[in-house]
């Protein structure tokens, strides 16, 4: 493993690379958000083709950052990394510049792919490069600064769409791009496994992807016709034949014995679950604000700054923390706190004010989320062998998006909405309510996974 300390100019450098090009990524998971019932508008979208303007994203995200994250302990992290970069921004523009819902939906499943190199890329050039001492801080400083794109996003994106147009919410990744190759081609080391030499996993990349789109088209258009159950008898098959075609492969994308190791079984089970209420938590809110308060698109995005503010003043603490007294209570805990926050969110209704309804749980599920985060992905990176640190985040990476992902497809259907009831005030507030309650509960479920399957001595060093 590398030697990088965090205290040297190359440590800096290198950090603030993979937190630029993550939060490329993190920021079109979240700001989009903002932008939706503004892109409805523009594009004449119905509720399900701006689902699938969240969903494509995250799905090739999904299904492919197991892939990227092969890639990268093969060729080389950082020059996988830096092509995801390139990638991205490329399908950045062509996602500002589409004409269409549908187009922007196909430049949005662009982009995933893009994403599924540069972000198991960036997690995992910091793991494979700084010494121990120094890695849970770096991983915190990474979650935390990264916190600020991901919960920031939305004011960035509100700022954009009121002063110029929701088109640069995606052409902001351009220039962002730009910045991370100049930096990283100085500065971030090259580092690979030199024990991944086998071919790759091609057929486990497409059984995900099948599995991964074929429950998320039946969600989202559930009820459309026979075509649903076709699609969902096409995912659940492709899932079957992902693990059968990860059991015989001689290389798996996603070798099945690391869920052999509770911890990282665990840690997998609370990501699936705190990721999940943050996408269908992010998605629901903006929208309760912009349909139902009237908030226009920058008040909406600026009623989340006190959790953005939170998570970066604290996540790198609460890594440092959690490396001191291991990641178990952060894990619990923070959840729990998280969940309260979004429960109290759930009661935000027509005329209820920002400092007495909005606020409190901000500020709650922030507390949270700083507390949670860089414990939890230390704890996942910790749990596997140092030579699979790719593979690892990318399992991280994809049960993280996949939980968001199917969130996002199923609330809607759960809490009966469709067609154009997200513009629709009286339609939309009591699907709210029981959406926001159910991600308080997946927080709660993440809490307690945590509880039962972590362990304090999961960060100390190896002795071998």
């Amino acid at each position: 493993m590398g030697d990088l300390r965090l205290g040297t100019a190359q440590g800096r450098w290198t950090v603030l690379a993979t937190v630029l090009a993550s939060a490329m990524a993190f920021l079109d998971s979240t700001a989009v958000n903002v932008a939706l019932p503004t892109i409805g508008r523009d594009l004449d979208a119905s509720l399900s083709g701006l689902q699938w303007t969240v969903t494509g994203y995250t799905l090739a995200l999904a299904s492919l950052v197991l892939l990227g994250g092969a890639l990268g302990d093969r060729f080389g992290r950082r020059r996988v990394f830096l092509v995801g970069v390139v990638w991205f921004a490329a399908t950045s523009l062509l996602c500002g510049l589409a004409p269409s819902t549908g187009l922007l939906v196909a430049a949005r499943v662009l982009q995933g792919i893009g994403g599924a190199l540069l972000v198991p890329g960036s997690l995992s050039i910091i793991q494979a490069s700084f010494a121990h001492a120094d890695r849970a801080k770096a991983i915190g400083l990474w979650s935390g600064l990264g916190g600020i794109a991901g919960l920031g996003g939305p004011f960035l994106a509100g700022f954009l769409v009121d002063t110029v147009s929701w088109r640069w919410v995606f052409l902001l990744n351009v220039p962002l791009a730009v910045a991370v190759v100049l930096v990283a081609l100085r500065h971030v080391p090259e580092s690979r496994d030199p024990a991944h030499h086998g071919r790759f996993d091609v057929g486990g990349a497409l059984t995900a992807a099948l599995a991964l789109g074929g429950v998320t088209y039946a969600l989202i258009d559930a009820g459309a016709g026979p075509g649903t159950w076709v699609a969902l008898a096409l995912g659940l098959a492709a899932g079957v034949g992902f693990v059968v075609q990860e059991r015989r492969a001689a290389d798996p994308m996603l070798p099945l014995g690391v869920f052999a190791d509770r911890q990282f079984t665990g840690a997998n089970l609370t990501t699936l679950a705190v990721y999940g209420a943050l996408g269908g938590m992010s998605f629901f809110l903006v929208l309760q604000l912009q349909t139902v308060l009237g908030y226009d698109a920058l008040a909406a995005g600026a009623a989340v700054v006190p959790s953005i503010l939170i998570i970066s003043l604290l996540s790198s603490r609460a890594g440092a923390l959690a490396g001191r007294i291991g990641p178990r209570l952060p894990m619990t805990v923070g959840p729990l706190v998280a969940g309260s926050g979004v429960l109290y969110l759930s009661f935000v209704d027509a005329g209820t004010g920002w400092v007495t309804g909005v606020l409190p749980g901000s500020v709650l599920f922030g507390l949270g989320m700083a507390a949670t985060v860089a414990p939890l992905t230390a704890t996942v990176l910790g749990a596997a062998p140092n030579h699979l640190a790719g593979v690892a985040s990318g399992v991280n990476n994809t049960v993280a998006r996949a939980g968001q992902l199917l969130a996002v497809a199923a609330l809607p259907l759960v809490v009966g909405l469709s067609g154009d009831d997200y513009a629709r005030p009286d339609a939309f507030t009591d699907g709210y309510a029981l959406a926001m309650r159910v991600c308080a509960g997946l927080l709660a479920v993440g809490g307690l996974v945590s509880f039962l399957t972590i362990r304090d001595d999961v960060l100390e060093p190896d002795p071998t």
